[in-house]
């Protein structure tokens, strides 16, 4: 009998064809590699491309177990790539497009010769020709060696490949905020424990509601997000801008009722509240994923929708263990919400305990190291064993936060543990408490200045200047914070999904 705990992306849009081909699929711009299939889709479709694609990377030479590192310009068709590299047996490893190109070329010799998929603008900063087994092009006319996947249009159709359940079948790489990333090994079974607590939560609107992500599309969430939709059945929207001025309008036109996007992009969508057409109205649910949510933001998105008793779900999790810990969000519990808590781990999947420094549980309320114990955790990191051991309590996987548990056994985060600055128990506290006493914030990040000080750097809306009386009167009760550092949005160092990269921050302020 046929293993039925595992979740290969390479089968996804096909399962799906086979029983909602019809299904519509919006994306916001035209795939790269197939620009004449517009942006109305079905599931039809998408799963006809996956297989095209799968025959052409195989008449290219690609073959089951080889890795295929996907660095490329940002656009949906990054998914569909990675789903036909998985239908042949080989590992997609997903390399995001916002990287700068010496980190690329770093990730890229980790992986030991793998295949490369990019396309032209991307090849002409990178200089890995001696780190790669192969240039393929997903768009644009040949060059520099590459191969375009155009050549092998109308291949022989390929049989699909299944990986075993623990052997490699994806990798993703951590956020980089304190250097350079981890390549994430994901195996098909740790997956189908991610996936099935997010069909759980996920089944009451089955084929309900249409379904808009905005996201990256080389972290594992995403795949997740789509194996649980597509299985269901709900129309969907995929974003790739998350300018407001330009998924304002999308959203008006598809009217979602379920939005999942990053929590920093979620900041950006506060003041869609009052834009044309309403483009939040129709949202019933909103859901977050990677880091906590500032209560402001949760506040101003549920009052922005207009359906009855809209709901806002967050997830705290990483890379490396998937979903642990959850909670949901009405009007009425948004009022009175804890930026620190980040709900209940997920009963029956997941196992939380906070330790010290010698690395033993200490009691309810206590600060210290959040540590967790699951199926869904990845492998290893490529290439670096020993750091992922490192890492290791007696199987349980330390995830480099500091938390606590209440006495009803909620999960709080204070802070990363590379974050911490000494006589301040939460920096990310003081920036929720910010971010809802003064609406003109866009971002604010504590760091540590002179004398390591507690020093917020902050953004505000359309880059206007601070309100110092208001600053003030913001921050009469938090301690002895340093002057604010204002610093225009994007010259705050982010990561692929709009995490700050704080140590980077640092440097570069200290720099200046």
């Amino acid at each position: 009998m046929a293993d039925r705990r595992v979740f290969h992306i390479g089968q996804m849009f096909q399962a799906a064809a086979a029983r909602y081909g019809h299904v519509t699929v919006t994306l916001d711009q035209p795939l790269e590699l197939a620009p004449d299939l517009g942006v109305d889709l079905t599931v039809d479709q998408l799963a006809e491309l996956v297989d095209e694609l799968a025959a052409r990377l195989a008449a290219a030479g690609v073959r089951a177990g080889d890795k295929v590192a996907i660095h490329k310009t940002d656009n949906f068709d990054i998914a569909v790539l990675a789903c036909a590299v998985g239908r042949i047996g080989a590992v997609p490893a997903m390399l995001s497009p916002a990287l700068e190109p010496h980190v690329v070329a770093a990730l890229v010799e980790r992986l030991d010769r793998p295949w490369l998929v990019t396309d032209p603008a991307k090849l002409s900063s990178l200089r890995v020709d001696e780190l790669v087994r192969g240039v393929l092009f997903a768009s644009g006319e040949p060059a520099g060696g590459a191969v375009s996947l155009d050549r092998f249009a109308g291949s022989p159709r390929q049989r699909p490949v299944l990986t075993g359940p623990f052997e490699p079948a994806l990798i993703t790489h951590s956020s980089g905020t304190t250097g350079l990333p981890k390549l994430a090994v994901h195996c098909a079974r740790a997956m189908w424990f991610r996936l099935v607590p997010q069909k759980l939560v996920a089944l009451p609107i089955r084929r309900v509601e249409t379904v808009a992500f905005c996201m990256t599309f080389v972290h594992s969430r995403f795949y997740h997000a789509l194996g649980v939709f597509l299985s269901y059945g709900n129309p969907l929207v995929i974003a790739v801008s998350p300018d407001p001025k330009t998924v304002g309008p999308l959203f008006v036109r598809t009217r979602p009722g379920l939005l999942e996007t990053q929590p920093n992009t979620f900041i950006e969508w506060e003041y869609m509240d009052t834009a044309p057409g309403k483009p939040l109205s129709s949202v019933r649910y909103y859901s977050a994923t990677f880091d906590a949510m500032h209560p402001r933001t949760i506040r101003r998105l549920l009052d922005a929708s207009e359906r009855k008793n809209p709901m806002f779900f967050q997830f705290y999790g990483q890379s490396e263990t998937g979903p642990v810990s959850f909670q949901r969000y009405t009007r009425a519990s948004a009022l009175n919400a804890d930026g620190r808590c980040v709900g209940i781990p997920l009963p029956g999947f997941v196992r939380v305990r906070i330790t010290g420094p010698d690395g033993k549980p200490v009691p309810r309320g206590t600060i210290g190291y959040i540590e967790v114990r699951n199926h869904a955790r990845a492998l290893t990191y490529h290439a670096e064993d020993a750091r992922w051991q490192a890492q290791l309590n007696d199987g349980w996987w330390r995830m480099g936060d500091m938390g606590k548990l209440d006495e009803r056994g909620r999960l709080h985060l204070m802070d990363r543990e590379v974050d911490q600055i000494d006589d301040v128990d939460s920096n990310l506290e003081i920036e929720d408490i910010l971010m809802s006493r003064l609406a003109d914030l866009r971002e604010v990040v504590i760091i540590p200045g002179v004398d390591n000080r507690p020093t917020p750097v902050i953004c505000t809306r359309d880059e206007q200047p601070l309100d110092r009386t208001a600053w003030q009167t913001a921050v009469r009760d938090l301690g002895h914070l340093g002057d604010p550092i204002h610093l225009p949005f994007h010259e705050v160092p982010r990561t692929s999904t709009w995490k700050v990269r704080r140590p980077e921050l640092i440097r570069k302020l200290r720099g200046a």
